[in-house]
């Protein structure tokens, strides 16, 4: 049976959207749309309890029986050791692919997200200081990425759930008014992502 991706057409839904294009796992969508407040209905709220997409149903679970799974690095995670693909099991490999996910959930998501929202502040004021800050805090967070890049060609030393963590929300990059020639490390990763069949599948996907 097919996993079922509950999901919006953002970065995090499109990151799982890419994860199982290229893991090559059979799914359907069931869109939650966002902006209509159905992440609040009391169905989709079964399976995640934040009210935040996405989420997947995995009828096929550990020992065969339905699991479902909320939080995308959570997800991706799972659909790692689901497949055991973009999922180094040797313990050393794994760090990194670790350390960049946390990273863009910790950093990269919250911060650049700041940006979606403050752009769209009307009040100048509350809008200048928040834009200027958290504009700010992810042009840094794209030079940590665009320094780490220019030693390895993806975030760990081969492409895994970390790629496809970030690759969705430097997908946003012309929302965070971010150009990328100014990261040429981040700008050559982010088009050989993109050139990778999965990942286009992936942003191909109807999300909304």
């Amino acid at each position: 049976m097919p996993i079922e991706l509950h999901a919006f057409d953002t970065p995090n839904g499109r990151k799982i959207s890419i994860a199982l294009e290229e893991m090559a796992l059979p799914y359907t969508v069931r869109i939650v749309d966002i902006g209509k407040g159905q992440q609040f209905d009391a169905e989709f709220l079964k399976i995640s309890p934040n009210g935040k997409i996405p989420a997947i149903i995995d009828t096929e679970g550990p020992g065969g029986r339905p699991v479902s799974v909320f939080e995308s690095g959570a997800i991706l995670i799972y659909l790692g050791e689901k497949t055991g693909r973009f999922w180094p099991r040797d313990l050393a490999a794994r760090i990194p692919v670790l350390e960049w996910l946390m990273f863009q959930h910790g950093g990269f998501g919250p911060i650049a997200g700041q940006v979606h929202h403050f752009a769209t502040v009307e009040n100048e004021a509350d809008r200048r200081y928040g834009l200027e800050r958290f504009s700010n805090e992810t042009r840094r967070l794209y030079a940590v990425m665009d320094r780490r890049l220019a030693t390895h060609r993806f975030f760990a030393d081969e492409p895994s759930i970390a790629d496809f963590a970030i690759v969705g929300w430097v997908w946003r990059h012309p929302r965070h008014k971010v150009d990328l020639a100014e990261f040429p490390n981040v700008r050559r990763w982010y088009e050989t992502m993109l050139a990778r069949p999965g990942v286009e599948r992936g942003f191909a996907v109807k999300l909304r």
